[in-house]
């Protein structure tokens, strides 16, 4: 099972990806946020997409970025079409690396269990 996760920069798409590679899991970082080209994400033919959010104040707290919220509204819109075809959404502000990566984990023990979930869903903060 191939995951591409995808979110603006600082919401913890790296350290994400770390972690399921670290635990075996085909799992790969698209800098869609910085790609004009908008199916950027496609090109590493995912079978889960994880999209991860988080918000300026948490960005900031996590990465010193020079850039405001203009900045962080070019990056969502350049993620959109990876944002509507997201199997999982995650809100990461409220949460740890660890609980981040257990929703991913626990998403894609779901999906497996299931066979053909081909449901949307969000994890709850």
């Amino acid at each position: 099972m191939r995951i591409v996760v995808v979110g603006p920069c600082a919401s913890g798409k790296t350290t994400l990806v770390g972690r399921l590679q670290a635990l075996g899991l085909d799992a790969h970082n698209v800098a869609q946020e910085h790609s004009g080209i908008k199916k950027l994400w496609r090109k590493k033919q995912p079978d889960v997409v994880v999209m991860l959010e988080a918000s300026l104040p948490v960005i900031r707290r996590r990465r010193s970025v020079p850039w405001g919220e203009e900045r962080l509204a070019v990056q969502r819109e350049r993620l959109q079409d990876a944002r509507e075809h997201a199997d999982l959404f995650i809100q990461t502000d409220p949460l740890t690396k660890e609980e981040v990566a257990a929703r991913v984990l626990d998403f894609i023990a779901g999906r497996a269990d299931d066979g053909n979930n081909d449901g949307k869903f969000a994890a709850r903060p």
